[in-house]
């Protein structure tokens, strides 16, 4: 099973804390023992990062964070999007993988981190008032765009965590990042003739595997663009 690197200063410091108690609980009594392995297995597995190898037909956009799909709204208009838009928010609970994956293929714009509250991430205002991190793409022909990744902490989780940088090049279903302990996950993309949103309130999704969303494109890809999905996802 792989690990996140970004997970090992959390698994580190818990194992030398839960270590202590460990010895503590044998020496008093050895069940109490038990809860503290599961406490410190379930620290390592949070930071799990499975293989995932997306496989999307042209205009179909994947999930970028597992979870449940905690929203589904039609909005008049979004800062960055000329026209209508489409807004799918991912609730991450301290159970599902956390890192984030790209929806499309694209050249990252432009990454914004915003300060905020620490709402829990299945509020209905965590998404505007809880500390942020916006990540624009500009997808990949024919693709419209643009096409919005939010990353939003929630009441446990207090560290986002980005690599993406502006003019950073991403494949479907590439890592950039994940949030720690809990978290929500917002897609926002345009709405345009033949845009279909394909999950709804209630689903649960998986990162890079699960299309959520799928633009009218045209069917026939460019020799640079078949070049590009050849690569596959890393």
């Amino acid at each position: 099973m792989r690990i996140a690197r970004e997970g090992y200063r959390e698994i580190l410091l818990a194992t030398l804390i839960l270590c202590v108690l460990e010895i503590l609980a044998v020496w008093l009594w050895w069940p109490l023992s038990l809860p503290v392995t599961v406490l410190w297995l379930w620290v390592v597995l949070f930071f799990r990062d499975p293989p995932r190898a997306a496989h999307l037909a042209a205009g179909e956009l994947c999930a970028p964070a597992d979870g449940t799909v905690t929203e589904v709204s039609d909005l008049e208009a979004y800062e960055g999007i000329d026209g209508p838009a489409i807004r799918i928010g991912m609730f991450l609970s301290l159970f599902n993988v956390h890192i984030n994956r790209m929806p499309c293929t694209g050249r990252v714009r432009e990454v914004r981190y915003a300060r905020g509250s620490f709402l829990d991430a299945r509020h209905r205002e965590s998404g505007l008032r809880n500390e942020s991190n916006t990540l624009t793409l500009d997808p990949a022909p024919p693709m419209p765009g643009p096409v919005i990744v939010r990353q939003v902490a929630g009441r446990v989780a207090r560290r986002i965590v980005c690599h993406a940088r502006a003019g950073d090049r991403f494949l479907t279903g590439e890592r950039f990042g994940m949030i720690k302990f809990g978290s929500r996950t917002e897609l926002i993309v345009p709405f345009r003739d033949g845009t279909q949103v394909q999950v709804r309130v209630g689903d649960r999704v998986k990162a890079g595997l699960t299309v959520v969303a799928r633009q009218a494109v045209a069917e026939r890809a460019s020799p640079a663009e078949a070049e590009m999905a050849s690569l596959g996802s890393r």
